[in-house]
């Protein structure tokens, strides 16, 4: 099974190019949203996180108080290690099961899509690794259009990694700088590129968007 890992930074369009690939057939694995589901009511993280941090970080549902939990960790650097270290393991858990489940249902391709790559459960998962990548200022713009300040938008850039340290970790260093349908036609070419030298069938997402 031939594994796509996407990675990139907040604004760059990373999550736009994995469901690109998603729509042109490829299961598509998103860690975010694992670790949204890991934190629900009855997730696997919550136990460890209440054992941790205290019932004052659970909503009386027993999901996890992001509000309070972020308070905390903005004032204290050990707590969001901590809780990050939980969350990551559990991550990497859901990630190899659903891998193991795709490899046995026949799934010949795979996207992973992984804000943070990692060494262990991202880059040791994956044949080939994509970097979407795009200017700060558009990507500043991209954020201010979500509705997030320019000043959280600037501090969350600033706390990841840099072009240069995604590129060497990077197979394929994508820059999205331009539109949608700039970004669709080049998971297109992409997906050609790698996936039909090797037999792998998929979607023509050009003729989705016509």
């Amino acid at each position: 099974m031939f594994v796509i890992g996407v990675t990139g930074g907040i604004g760059a369009g990373k999550s736009s190019f994995a469901r690109f690939l998603a729509e042109a057939g490829l299961p598509l694995i998103d860690a975010d949203q694992i670790s949204h589901e890991l934190t629900q009511a009855g997730g696997r993280s919550m136990a460890q996180i209440a054992a941790v941090f205290g019932d004052a970080y659970l909503k009386k549902d027993g999901s996890l108080d992001r509000e309070a939990m972020a308070a905390l960790a903005f004032r204290d650097k050990k707590s969001l290690d901590s809780l990050s270290a939980i969350i990551h393991q559990d991550v990497i858990w859901t990630i190899d099961q659903r891998l193991a489940t795709l490899s046995q249902t026949g799934s010949q391709a795979v996207v992973l899509d992984v804000p943070i790559p990692v060494k262990h459960g991202f880059l040791d998962r994956c044949d080939l690794v994509i970097c979407v990548w795009a200017d700060d200022q558009i990507r500043l713009d991209r954020l201010a259009k979500r509705g997030m300040p320019p000043e959280e938008a600037r501090r969350r850039m600033a706390v990841q990694l840099s072009r240069e340290e995604y590129e060497n970790l990077s197979d394929i260093l994508l820059l999205n700088n331009g539109s949608l349908d700039d970004l669709r036609s080049r998971a297109q070419e992409i997906l050609q590129a790698e996936l039909s030298s090797r037999g792998i069938p998929f979607q023509d997402l050009l003729s989705q968007s016509s």
